[in-house]
């Protein structure tokens, strides 16, 4: 974790954010993190809130045998770390998947922007109930669908209309995602692809004719 100062000296890595974001994090810590580098461990507490700027960075939660299910990923202009704005204990880690520089900022600094920019408020309220759903979902798919079905879902979500995944996905990380063990995903992949439903080649997946509903 590096402070970045180049603010001081004219430039301003935040004019790309959206606007509703721009200010606050003009008034947040710009700070680097390495790839693989955690921004946040699960159970610790803190009150900052971790504004993306540039690169990519993943939100998960593990067990103590080692398991870990990923509950989203993030790039620039979304933020992470607002569940334990309350001084609560951090509800998952998050670490970043490749170079990544964030604004941090914290709970005091929210609190005058919010005082400033009162629609900020929903902003960050909306964004805590949508999380809040999804993680209801998945929730939800995990106890209802089999190991195929979790899958199926995911790789549908993630398709453009035209069927290709433009994130690159190894089999853990998928794994991570539908609660699944990296072999289980790798020996339904290699079946989807003997089916003709889907290309795995050096330009990423691609799904060629819509997924069978069961497998």
């Amino acid at each position: 974790m590096v402070v970045d100062r180049s603010a001081s000296a004219g430039e301003d890595p935040c004019s790309a954010l959206p606007a509703s974001l721009r200010q606050l994090a003009r008034h947040g810590a710009l700070t680097h993190f390495r790839r693989g580098e955690h921004l946040i461990e699960e159970g610790t507490r803190g009150d900052t809130l971790y504004i993306v700027v540039s690169g990519r960075v993943r939100a998960f939660c593990g067990s103590e045998r080692g398991r870990e299910i990923t509950l989203g990923t993030y790039g620039p202009g979304e933020y992470v770390g607002e569940m334990s704005l309350d001084g609560g204990p951090r509800s998952a880690s998050v670490e970043a998947l490749e170079p990544t520089l964030c604004a941090m900022v914290t709970r005091v600094t929210l609190k005058r922007h919010i005082a400033a920019d009162p629609e900020f408020a929903f902003e960050l309220l909306a964004k805590v109930i949508g999380r809040a759903r999804a993680a209801t979902l998945s929730a939800k798919q995990l106890a209802l669908n089999d190991a195929y079905g979790r899958l199926k879902g995911q790789l549908e979500s993630m398709a453009a209309p035209d069927g290709r995944i433009a994130q690159r996905l190894t089999h853990r990380s998928l794994g991570n995602l539908v609660g699944a063990s990296p072999s289980m995903v790798t020996r339904l992949m290699k079946d989807l692809e003997l089916g003709g439903y889907l290309s795995a080649g050096k330009d990423g997946l691609v799904l060629l004719r819509p997924l069978p509903s069961r497998w």
